[in-house]
């Protein structure tokens, strides 16, 4: 089942590059502006189709994101039909139609996923208080168990629910991951009945937990080792009214944005640990710097990693995850950063304002250095996630 929903955790990941360029698309084709080819990721190109409408559908090798290609792209060019002969609204409104239809996309599936249930995963998560909502699921899930552990040796597995454990006839419920850390801690060195639930069938097994002392002594070696050697995720849902879910679903669109902007403002301050300790030659700073910055961004292997893990807990929370890539997506590409929408949107507002119009081989210039800088980090931020993950 998880491989099921992994599969289609990448397939609307995917969909959420279609929604942002079919953004642009639409918006430029309502506007008068005639487009030239849609694109799925970044050439070389691997498919393509000319439409009986004369614009061309391409699928393309990089999966860096996605293109629609206008006709007279530049901001100087006047042809009608052409983007730089749209007036400078009509250029606004087609730059900000990527990033409005991944927001709106976000909202729709936490909408969706507040009446049916919302995973509770974001530390403080907004939540519409009283009687407006309930918890729908609350259990807690393995992700991974360790070789030669005491569950292993039960034949605990992935996406195994734990029920309870205790002792025979006295079984204490575990309904969160720290109720399951006090009980292994509690009944160290013993043996206990531990209750679990593989596809939905109950299973009730005997083991022997680990002692606190072989504990101690596995944290000073490569291997450390749990009490019972599980990996968890905590699962937690809740479901809201018809008129709470929207309101819901904005509260948590906001916070997000905000939680957002905060993990941006500490991964630049990395990047400044990271430039100072390599102009000082301080080694200590430069190496806090990349832990700092590090840990706040994600490549196309963590984002699978996250999917991939996602999976193991169930629908909603692949949904959940799919929904803030969805927003994070809309405010990477408000930013004013080079290359992309923000970036261009934000350079053809100043230019105007200084009452100039950008000439060809500028703006060319200064999208091929965004480019080359955004696949540069790409570049790096898949290395790191290969060193993170694997």
């Amino acid at each position: 089942m998880s491989i099921l929903i992994l599969i289609v955790g990448v397939l609307l990941f995917i969909a959420l590059v279609i929604i942002h360029e079919f953004g642009h698309f639409w918006v430029a084709k309502r506007n008068g502006v005639e487009p030239e080819e849609f694109g799925v990721f970044f050439p070389p190109a691997l498919f393509k189709r000319k439409t009986k409408k004369g614009w061309v559908f391409s699928i393309n090798l990089l999966p860096l994101g996605g293109f629609v290609k206008l006709r007279g792209e530049h901001d100087s060019d006047t042809q009608p039909g052409s983007f730089g002969a749209a007036s400078l609204l009509a250029k606004s409104k087609i730059m900000a139609a990527g990033v409005f239809f991944n927001l709106v996309t976000a909202v729709i599936l936490l909408i969706i996923l507040a009446w049916i249930g919302l995973p509770q995963l974001v530390s403080n998560q907004f939540n519409v208080s009283g009687s407006a909502s309930h918890i729908s699921r609350q259990e807690v899930l393995v992700t991974s168990v360790q070789s030669h552990s005491p569950a292993a040796s039960i034949g605990i597995a992935s996406e195994d629910q734990i029920v309870a454990i205790g002792h025979p006839g006295a079984l204490k419920p575990v309904s969160t991951i720290t109720d399951l850390q006090q009980l292994t801690h509690e009944y160290a060195g013993q043996q206990v009945n531990v209750e679990f639930k593989t596809n939905g069938e109950e299973h009730i097994k005997s083991v022997n937990l680990l002692s606190s002392a072989e504990v101690g002594a596995s944290l000073k070696t490569n291997n450390p080792k749990g009490y019972f050697g599980v990996t968890l995720a905590s699962l937690t849902m809740r479901q809201y009214s018809w008129w709470a879910g929207p309101v819901e679903a904005v509260g948590l669109t906001l916070q997000v944005i905000k939680l957002t902007f905060t993990g941006l403002g500490h991964a630049l301050v990395g990047l400044g640990h990271i430039i100072a300790g390599l102009v000082t030659g301080n080694t200590t700073a430069r190496q806090h710097g990349q832990a700092i910055a590090s840990s706040q961004v994600a490549g196309p292997i963590g984002i699978f990693v996250i999917l991939k893990d996602g999976s193991l807990l169930g629908y909603q929370y692949m949904l959940f995850i799919i929904a803030i890539i969805s927003l994070t997506l809309a405010i990477m590409n408000i930013l004013p950063l080079p290359a992309l929408d923000g970036g261009r949107l934000w350079l053809t507002l100043i230019f105007r304002s200084l009452g100039k119009k950008l000439s060809a081989s500028l703006e060319e210039t200064i999208n091929a250095i965004g480019m080359f800088i955004l696949i540069t980090l790409i570049i790096l931020i898949s290395l790191v996630d290969i060193h993170r993950f694997f």
